[in-house]
């Protein structure tokens, strides 16, 4: 069968990968061409557009970007009708997938959503665009099967990708010795990976630093941004790119950007403080129509505050610094973070969900 994939993120396009290559193996004809970056091209994807052309964050940045998007949507719909795909499949990145979507559902495309829109925390009218347009959607929480149900929806769990990725690191030793890292204590930086993101989350994490002298601070960087973006934010921390997995794997603590790192961070067993910072504008528009008590998916899925969240003005040198010391010398708040993270492992299921979602995909008449 013929696939056409849109991932347009980062993390999108490395589970979009993993679900590839599922396809690939249980599917002897298929052909998969689509939006995406280079774990997808490894997997044998032909990726016609890189996700890091797509790269806007915040409602400010989309609406001045808004004609590039446009004709965004313009090459993607053209291509679709070109290819002609038996399934197309939409990967997160819900604001120009759904565009997708529903111009594709009135074209008789068949289409499966996977990583769906978080629409349980906000925008729930997108639940309802879901229903109309979507054939199939592909949950990777426990909690968001009954959400979208309750729509009418056609949904399956598939188990988190997560547990796919989590398993590819290097030994402590080897790593540390590569790395040139001595015998202090690590923290982990995860200032994000996007462009806006680093720039609002990387000077405060490098000050922190400066303050904290006793500890190895380690930038988990990607390298769709060079050495020279990162350490004109500072140079008080120590930058590996593309070995997030491996940092975490030896990290005493964490301070991590909002987002997918919160739940790998919680995956690898490293208690953290999670921070966030966006401009002004984009803030107040968000408080605005976010209905969820958190910002972290480690909380959303703990239904709890799990992990301390520092947004906006919070998210001060003093603020993190005192929330990194609890977490490093007091033993009972450290160790309750960590049984929190075990029950949310567990709610989470275990590794397979690049399958499982495969097979679901195989299955769409």
């Amino acid at each position: 069968m013929k696939y056409f994939i849109i991932a347009g993120e980062k993390s999108g396009d490395m589970h979009a990968a993993n679900l590839c290559e599922e396809i690939f193996r249980n599917d002897d004809s298929a052909e998969i061409i689509g939006w995406g970056g280079e774990s997808m091209e490894a997997q044998g994807v032909k990726v016609l557009k890189n996700y890091r052309e797509l790269a806007f964050m915040g409602f400010l940045e989309v609406i001045k970007n808004l004609f590039t998007i446009l004709g965004f949507l313009k090459l993607a719909k053209k291509q679709i009708l070109d290819f002609q795909p038996d399934i197309l499949i939409l990967v997160d990145y819900a604001g120009f997938n759904l565009k997708i979507a529903k111009w594709a559902k009135k074209e008789n495309f068949k289409i499966a959503y996977y990583i769906a829109p978080k629409a349980w925390a906000w925008q729930e009218s997108r639940a309802k665009l879901l229903q109309k347009y979507v054939d199939l959607v592909l949950v990777i929480f426990p909690f968001e099967k009954p959400f979208f149900e309750n729509y009418g929806i056609k949904t399956v769990f598939v188990g988190n990708p997560l547990f796919d990725q989590i398993r590819y690191f290097e030994k402590e030793q080897d790593f540390k010795e590569r790395n040139g890292l001595n015998q202090k204590p690590i923290i982990a930086l995860l200032p994000g990976s996007r462009k806006q993101e680093i720039e609002k989350m990387l000077s405060q994490m490098s000050e922190l630093a400066k303050n904290m002298p006793e500890f190895q601070w380690l930038v988990a960087g990607v390298s769709d941004f060079d050495a020279e973006f990162y350490y004109s934010f500072g140079n008080e921390f120590k930058l590996i790119f593309n070995k997030t997995y491996d940092i975490l794997s030896i990290a005493t603590a964490a301070v991590v950007t909002s987002g997918t790192a919160t739940l790998e961070t919680a995956l690898f067993k490293v208690p953290q403080v999670v921070v966030y910072r966006t401009s002004n504008f984009s803030y107040q528009i968000a408080k605005r129509l976010v209905k969820i008590k958190y910002i972290s998916l480690v909380n959303l899925v703990g239904e709890k505050a799990v992990v301390k969240e520092l947004i906006q003005d919070e998210y001060s040198i003093e603020n993190t610094k005192a929330e990194l010391e609890k977490l490093i010398f007091d033993n009972k708040y450290r160790e309750n973070q960590l049984m929190e993270y075990d029950r949310i492992i567990k709610k989470l299921g275990t590794a397979g969900a690049s399958k499982n979602a495969a097979i679901e995909i195989l299955k769409i008449k």
